[in-house]
């Protein structure tokens, strides 16, 4: 299936860009969504008339993003869970208790926004979350999990 992306999506293509998907994705995903439509020539002709306002848009959420990220450069977060003498936890800190200890100290985050790259963190000790807050606007950010006392 043949698709016009309207915004910049990874590893798909940038704004513009007539790419071919499965069709599940495409009808599925990414024309509900408004992040694509299909590529048929009315519609190239519309996007076309639309091009500029798309890429205000993008911009703008590009900037967004990048402010963001600016709020986040100097955070570390500690979360206090119970543990073994070894340093196993009793269960793990997931997405959502790093969303609830990032809102804790007055900043927002989105659970789409946090990526755990080897699952949920299951041991006491620093560790490193990726969070996207948009295509191009990537950052990482210090976990420290304690035994609590």
């Amino acid at each position: 299936m043949e698709v016009i992306l309207l915004e910049k999506i990874r590893n798909l293509g940038d704004l513009g860009s007539q790419v071919s998907v499965k069709p599940g994705y495409g009808r599925n995903y990414l024309i509900p969504q408004g992040k694509a439509v299909r590529a048929t020539k009315e519609n190239m002709e519309a996007f076309e008339g639309r091009r500029s306002e798309l890429e205000a848009n993008a911009k703008d959420a590009l900037s967004k993003a990048e402010a963001r990220a600016a709020e986040f450069e100097d955070v570390a977060i500690e979360i206090a869970r119970r543990a073994s003498e070894e340093g196993k936890l009793f269960g793990s800190v997931a997405i959502t208790d790093i969303i609830e200890a990032v809102t804790a100290i007055g900043k927002e985050l989105d659970k789409v926004e946090v990526n755990l790259p080897e699952g949920a963190i299951k041991v006491v000790g620093e560790h490193t979350v990726d969070i996207s807050l948009h295509p191009e606007v990537n950052l990482s950010l210090k976990v420290t999990v304690i035994a609590e006392s």
